[in-house]
């Protein structure tokens, strides 16, 4: 069994639903759960800095009797970094960077007994379809999880993007109409999340 907490992304914008959320991925792992850090949806020259700006914002929403061990994630030690850790989360960034990482490791089965927390494009990776708010088109994830994905949902994402502010309602029937018509969409505005356990 594999917990997935799939989270919107921008979850700056929703200080109370961002605690919710590390509160839900550190959920039944003790006072000292190790959790791997992993930025494979950006830049390879941002990753450092980036970890040490998310260890110090997730401390500071973690409840105060638990001390995590964090690691940063490396492609090239994925597989064993993962066996030694409770959680896996991956942030967002960009969709195709975050897929071409991950379709290089057997997954989910490298997860198997973990909690995986995503956000925005890794949330999309997960997903078997997901609308993206960069290229504002629907594109199919890994098909991890049998569900469709919208990101940023109602969200002001893309306010001074030279094409305009997103159009949500045509997102959404455009997601809608997109592949497997059968399967659910769940759209969510910032700092929502919601759990799968598969």
């Amino acid at each position: 069994m594999i917990k997935y907490v799939i989270n919107s992304g921008g979850s700056k914008n929703n200080p109370e639903g961002a605690r919710r959320s590390v509160a839900e991925t550190l959920k039944g792992l003790g006072e000292k759960p190790r959790l791997l850090f992993c930025f494979f949806a950006q830049k390879r020259e941002d990753w450092e800095n980036n970890f040490a700006e998310k260890v110090a914002g997730f401390k500071k929403m973690m409840p105060k009797n638990i001390t995590p061990h964090f690691e940063l994630a490396f492609p090239d030690k994925f597989e064993e970094q993962t066996k030694n850790s409770e959680a896996i989360i991956i942030f967002g960034g960009d969709d195709h960077l975050v897929q071409y990482w991950l379709k290089q490791f057997d997954l989910p089965k490298i997860w198997q007994g973990k909690v995986v927390s995503v956000s925005s494009a890794s949330s999309n990776a997960m997903a078997t379809h997901f609308w993206t708010c960069d290229w504002r088109q629907c594109l199919d994830g890994l098909g991890i999880l049998p569900i469709k994905f919208i990101p940023h949902y109602k969200s002001n994402y893309g306010v001074d993007d030279p094409r305009g502010p997103v159009d949500w309602e045509k997102a959404y029937k455009e997601l809608e109409k997109y592949g497997n018509k059968n399967l659910p969409i769940y759209a969510l505005e910032e700092g929502e999340f919601i759990t799968i356990e598969k």
